[in-house]
């Protein structure tokens, strides 16, 4: 029996890309086995968000190829995508496949060890209207399932190479994101995270329309699914809507993810973002006025072209001011072929370094602040580690809690916030009701 080995790098999207690719080998009878060990067929998703991202992936690629110079090496995703010449140049590459057409990648893999010819199938994506529904229904080794709603992005940040790597927005329609999420409470998953590249544009392209709303809303009356989150969403899609279902329905986590990458009007033009700090301010206000306890986290990029240290202060203090419960710090990284690459001003590594710890700082005392809000309250925990003794999980707001008792992999528990620090919570089981 043949043999597959997985590595992933990137986002939660690229996660489920892989585990709907590993579903398709294993209906053809593969084994799936750790990246590290031998396998017949190695398959890589790439990832070109950064330029660490390309750094790794071919990284990846090279290792695979090492670890067994006669197995047949897959690279999928959005390096792959967006830079095939680049993947192709690495020596021992025998199947490159982009962000769509994954759905033959066994066949291209059969087909190369057939013949010994490598296969390069990357399809112009700026072409592609249809949704890829790849069948990922098995998140080995995982205790929540991912969903995929939504590929592609017609946004364009300055910054940014997505929609060249991941193309025109695509939605799966409704119907067919209840059945996937029946399939996947069949399966005796729990919690459910809708996600999709650019999540909060869901259904737009879909006759008749749809809405991320609505799509929470249908999943919310799926039997035997007890917790649902969505992944980032912009802070111009978070409609009274999006905002009325999170504050009705009890399935869904109190948790939003709005990337802000900056808290400066000029630096957030130049990036071509679509709002301006005010509205993201705005935002906020009516989340926390509807939602009481809401965790709000963000994405924030440092040293963007022009930050000067007055910008990056309006930034540090916008921050502050909204008390985020975590902030992803980024420093930026130049993208080929982007606009932002073409920008005058770009940021001295070391300031921009100096920045990021500042920031880094800032949002672990900014999430032992919140966590602090949490003592004493009840928190439903979702068990992913048990170990000597102890369980540890995430609290429907995202905060990594741990409870000094044993339980499944898997099992909601529900108890009370005793400790705080700034990576978690600490709690006892709660007395029954």
């Amino acid at each position: 029996m043949a043999t597959v080995a997985f590595h992933t790098l990137g986002c939660k999207v690229n996660l489920h890309d892989t585990e709907g690719v590993a579903s398709l080998f294993r209906r053809k009878g593969y084994t799936v086995v750790d990246f590290d060990g031998p396998a017949d067929v190695y398959v890589i998703n790439t990832c070109s968000v950064t330029n660490a991202g390309a750094r790794k992936s071919r990284q990846a690629i090279r290792k695979a190829v090492s670890a067994n110079p006669r197995a047949v090496v897959v690279a999928m995703g959005c390096y792959a995508q967006y830079a095939p010449a680049e993947v192709a140049a690495i020596p021992g590459v025998d199947v490159i496949v982009g962000t769509h057409g994954r759905g033959d990648i066994v066949e291209l893999v059969e087909e190369v060890r057939r013949t010994g010819r490598p296969v390069h199938r990357v399809e112009k994506i700026f072409k592609v209207r249809e949704f890829e529904d790849l069948p990922a229904l098995d998140f080995d080794g995982r205790t929540r399932a991912t969903l995929k709603i939504q590929d592609g992005c017609n946004e364009f940040c300055s910054f940014c190479q997505i929609p060249w790597a991941r193309g025109r927005n695509r939605s799966r329609p409704l119907e067919s994101v209840v059945e996937q999420a029946r399939r996947i409470a069949e399966k005796g998953f729990k919690e459910i995270v809708l996600t999709g590249v650019h999540l909060g544009t869901y259904g737009v392209d879909l006759d008749p329309p749809a809405t991320l709303a609505q799509a929470v809303r249908r999943v919310h009356g799926v039997d035997g699914i007890e917790r649902i989150r969505i992944s980032s969403v912009d802070p111009h899609e978070i409609d009274d809507d999006l905002i009325d279902a999170f504050a009705s329905l009890p399935k869904v986590c109190r948790h939003f993810h709005i990337p802000a990458q900056s808290g400066d009007d000029d630096i957030l033009l130049l990036m071509r973002r679509r709002n301006s700090v005010g509205e993201f301010r705005r935002v906020v206000d009516r989340l926390r006025e509807r939602i009481p306890g809401v965790a709000i986290t963000t994405d924030v990029i440092v040293g963007f072209p022009q930050e000067t240290d007055e910008r990056f202060e309006n930034t540090y203090a916008f921050c502050e001011e909204m008390a985020f419960a975590k902030i992803h710090v980024f420093p930026y990284s130049v993208r080929s072929g982007t606009a932002a690459e073409r920008m005058p001003g770009h940021v001295d590594q070391a300031v921009k370094r100096a920045r990021v710890d500042r920031l880094i700082a800032l949002s672990d005392r900014l999430s032992h602040d919140y966590h602090r809000s949490l003592v004493g309250k009840r928190a439903s925990i979702l068990i992913e580690r048990v170990e000597d003794g102890w369980s540890e999980g995430f609290t429907e707001t995202y905060v990594r809690a741990r409870v000094p008792a044993p339980a499944r992999r898997g099992e909601l528990v529900e108890a009370v916030v005793t400790e705080a620090a700034a990576h978690g919570v600490a709690a006892l089981p709660a007395p029954a009701a």
